[in-house]
């Protein structure tokens, strides 16, 4: 791996951050806050929120058996995913390199930063070759994306490939777990120290059921986590964001009986939708969701907005054509799902 300071853009590595009041005193003892020109009525909203969540860190640090200085919060993952191409990646010299078909918002945040993004796609089993993917890398390349398992396809990726990455790539491994919680393979934060140049990603809005709240994670060395730290908006993460993610967290073993039926409705609903006359084909998950090759993913997909059910369609993504992505939900959503689609007339 390179040095952190060589893969850091030189005035990102040199930028002096801004101090809120709030990162200045940090005390618990005050009784009158007279600093950050606060409304001093309509408590308590009126206050500026923990800049670094320093209580929703140290309880979730518990869980994930990773130290809070390990840890960064964002506005959604995708807050985590602009910050890497705005601390690493200097526009139009830079690159980065990703599977493909993957989450297409690295590609998107790609765009905005003006860092060219490089495609390598996997093959008919949506597996990736971490040779090839190393093969498109040069001495410009600051960052790899991974996402296992990967959507839409559903599936982990083969840990000994990204092993292989994480031992010969220069840069920083970027691994999005947003979906582990559902998988058998265990989590990369394990790994962390093993790792220099890993950096995970993970979700409040999948297994913890709190996509209306926007919350990310992003793990990874203390030193990586500072540079993320230091460019962030001083106050990401909102109050109400930070009390209800500290309220899932007191009552963690409900996300884990969420998990496990949520696991146990995939199984099932895969065994049905197999079944279908217009299903083509399945494509194995360790995901909540499943991708589906079907007659006419067009087709189906128009007919079942019509009957008020919204699944994905991915027939334009690659190596995804006549493909529908299905999140799994309750029983009776499954059911009404299977229902409508053994009524379709292709």
């Amino acid at each position: 791996m390179k040095t952190l300071q060589e893969l850091t853009r030189p005035n990102i590595w040199k930028l002096k951050p801004y101090s809120s009041a709030r990162d200045e005193y940090k005390g618990a003892v005050a009784s009158v806050f007279l600093d950050a020109n606060e409304n001093p009525y309509n408590l308590p909203h009126n206050r500026y929120p923990d800049p670094m969540q320093w209580e929703l860190k140290t309880l979730l640090s518990k869980i994930k058996k990773v130290s809070p200085q390990h840890i960064f919060l964002g506005n959604g993952s995708d807050e985590a995913i602009d910050l890497v191409f705005r601390a690493f990646c200097e526009p139009e010299k830079d690159n980065v390199v990703a599977i493909d078909p993957t989450y297409g918002m690295y590609q998107v945040c790609a765009d905005v930063n003006n860092v060219e993004y490089r495609k390598v796609l996997l093959d008919e089993n949506f597996q990736f070759s971490a040779e090839k993917l190393l093969a498109a890398t040069d001495e410009r390349t600051k960052l790899i994306f991974l996402c296992s398992p990967n959507n839409p396809t559903g599936n982990d990726l083969l840990r000994s490939e990204i092993e292989k990455i994480l031992r010969e790539f220069e840069g920083l491994v970027i691994l999005d777990e947003a979906y582990n919680d559902f998988s058998e393979a265990p989590s990369f934060l394990e790994e962390l120290d093993k790792y220099p140049n890993l950096v995970v990603f993970q979700t409040f809005s999948k297994a913890w059921g709190c996509a209306a709240i926007r919350l990310g994670m992003a793990f990874a060395s203390e030193a990586i986590i500072g540079i993320l730290s230091k460019i962030k908006y001083p106050y990401n993460v909102n109050q109400l964001t930070q009390q209800q993610a500290i309220a899932m967290l007191h009552k963690y073993y409900e996300i884990e009986r969420w998990i496990k039926t949520l696991k146990e409705e995939r199984d099932y609903l895969e065994e049905e939708f197999a079944k279908l006359p217009c299903t083509v084909r399945m494509y194995p998950s360790d995901s909540n969701f499943f991708l589906a090759k079907v007659t006419d993913a067009v087709k189906i997909y128009n007919y079942l907005v019509g009957e008020g059910i919204i699944v994905r369609n991915r027939h334009s993504i690659s190596l995804c054509c006549n493909c529908l992505r299905v999140t799994v939900g309750t029983r009776v959503e499954n059911n009404t799902l299977l229902a409508a689609l053994k009524k379709y007339q292709g």
